[in-house]
Formats: structure tokens, C-alpha cells, sequence
């Protein structure tokens, strides 16, 4: 049977015991699994993954992956096929025109704001099956951080750029050349029809790779960095954000859950980078921290 390329898996996955440690290692099991975002529903985290060769296989190491990720030998899982255009369907109930800050202002595509002031910046975003939209805190508080840390000829790396909204934004702020890196393809598609429609394609570079360290600093060096991905997959690239960074240059951590923000404050202050601002957002923290050497 030929398969499907405009269908992905759905899977849906609970805990028998609620706790908020294991629930955040439940949302990271299904990121590392390959997961196109992950969303919290009445109790079930809900994933989507292009179509595996051996679905049913698939589902069964997930569970397999999932019980030792969380301790737990009874978590439920549910799967089912969604079509692409009913996924996107999904994702445009309730999006509408939203104000970040004084300045920036981002709409969906078919909900365009009825207004903008001279001064605003308006970013229009279609995110597809990327995650990155104005409705989640931690994009939020990149774009507030980055609103107040970008400056005309910044040249910046964008790190899991997803929809490319933060691109967008740095480059809409005065950023002469950003690197959007992302690993997902769909997500690269998305970026690149965002770029384009935002007019900063000759700005805004989106490549497709997972980043690592090595490849952060052979891309240095720049004067900022945004990088607004889970804690654990921010961890091991913390040497390459100092090593691409200019003396005094700027880097945003994002992605990072209450919990996590001491240890995520703490490995970067490690490295020579100094907190400048924190921004709450609900559970979620953005930090905007500046190399120190």
C-alpha cells in the first residue's frame, strides 16, 4: 500500500497518577520521540508524527520509551490518523490578532488586525505543523525579550526556529541576517512560506538541521542568539551559544518550565553569561542573559 504523506499519527498518552514532574517528562519522551509539538488536552498530551513505517510498531516502543522516561508501567495510550488539512483546521480555531508588545502585533493570515499604529510591527504567521504562534508563552516571551535586546545590523541564530516567528521578528527589528535553524522539515516549509510572506526572505536564511554546539560556533560569530526549545535539548548547546557569541552579544533560553529555571539560570551563568532579564509568562521562563567575555 503506498502510503499517506498527508496524514500523520495522532497519539494521545496519560498518566495513571497525576504529578507535575511526570507529566514534563511525558511531554519530553514524546519530543525526543520525533513529536511535531506537543499539547495538553483535559489531562492527554496529544502528539502528531509523520507517518512511521511500522505504525503499530512505532506505537508500542513509544509506550515502551514513555513507561521508563516517566517510572511509570501504566500509562494509557491512545493513537489515531488525522489528514494534514483537518490538523491545520485544528490549529486556526481561536487564533486571532494579538498584541506581544507596544510594538509587535501577530495575526494569522486570515485574521488580519483591523488596525496597525505607524510604529507597530506586524507579523503574519501561518504555523502548519509548526509550533511557534503568539498563543504560547514561551514565543511570547522571546518576542518581548527580543523587542527589547535586538539593534539595527544585529546579525543573530535562531535555534528550532519552527514557525519562524522569531526570525521574523528579529529581522522585522533590525537584524541584517538570521539563521533559522530547524531540524523538522514540515516546520522548515512553514518558515520559508512565513519569511516570504513577512518580505525578510533576504534577511532570514532558514536551514534544516538539528543544531549541535559545533555547528552553533562555526556559524559565529553573532551578536545574538534565540533559542526557544525544552530545557534538556538546551543543555548540551550551551557551549556553542558562548563560543558564537561576540563579547557583549546577547542570548534568550526559552522553552523552560518553572521548575526547570534555576538549573537552566544556573549552567548558563556557568558559562560566562550574566541574567539581564527574566520574563514570566505563566509556568513558562525566558531569560535574556549577556556574554560577559
Amino acid at each position: 500500500m503506498t502510503k499517506n504523506t498527508r496524514r500523520w499519527l495522532e497519539l494521545r498518552v496519560r498518566c495513571p497518577v497525576a504529578g507535575d514532574d511526570r507529566e514534563v517528562l511525558l511531554a519530553d519522551g514524546l519530543i525526543h520521540l520525533g513529536a511535531c509539538g506537543v499539547e495538553e488536552r483535559s489531562g492527554w498530551y496529544v502528539s502528531y508524527f509523520d507517518e512511521p513505517n511500522d505504525p503499530l510498531g512505532f506505537v508500542s516502543a513509544s509506550l515502551s520509551v514513555l513507561s521508563n522516561a516517566t517510572g511509570l508501567s501504566s500509562i494509557e495510550v491512545e493513537h489515531r490518523w488525522q489528514l494534514h488539512e483537518d490538523w491545520e483546521e485544528n490549529w486556526k480555531r481561536g487564533l486571532g490578532p494579538r498584541r506581544v508588545t507596544d510594538r509587535i502585533v501577530v495575526f494569522p493570515s486570515w485574521a488580519p488586525p483591523e488596525t496597525l499604529h505607524p510604529k507597530d510591527i506586524g507579523i503574519r504567521l501561518d504555523p502548519g505543523m509548526a509550533f511557534g504562534t503568539a498563543e504560547h508563552g514561551t514565543t511570547r516571551g522571546c518576542l518581548r525579550l527580543l523587542d527589547s535586546v535586538v539593534s539595527v545590523g544585529d546579525r543573530v541564530i535562531d535555534v528550532g526556529s519552527g514557525s519562524g516567528i522569531l526570525s521574523i521578528a528579529a529581522a522585522r527589528l533590525g537584524a541584517v541576517s538570521v539563521q533559522a535553524l530547524e531540524g523538522d522539515r514540515y516546520a522548515c516549509e512553514a518558515a520559508r512560506d512565513n519569511i516570504i510572506a513577512n518580505r525578510v526572505g533576504t534577511q532570514v536564511t532558514v536551514t534544516e538541521v538539528w543544531a549541535t554546539s559545533r555547528s552553533l560556533i562555526d556559524l559565529g560569530p553573532v551578536a545574538g542568539i534565540v533559542a526557544n526549545i525544552e530545557a534538556g535539548i538546551l543543555e548540551p548547546l550551551h557551549e556553542g551559544f558562548k563560543g558564537a557569541l561576540v563579547s557583549g552579544g546577547w542570548l534568550i533560553l526559552s522553552g523552560i518550565l518553572d521548575h526547570e529555571w534555576v538549573k537552566s539560570r544556573e549552567r548558563a551563568e556557568s558559562n560566562g553569561l550574566a541574567l539581564i532579564a527574566l520574563d514570566q509568562d505563566g509556568e513558562w521562563r525566558s531569560g535574556l542573559f549577556r556574554c560577559m567575555t
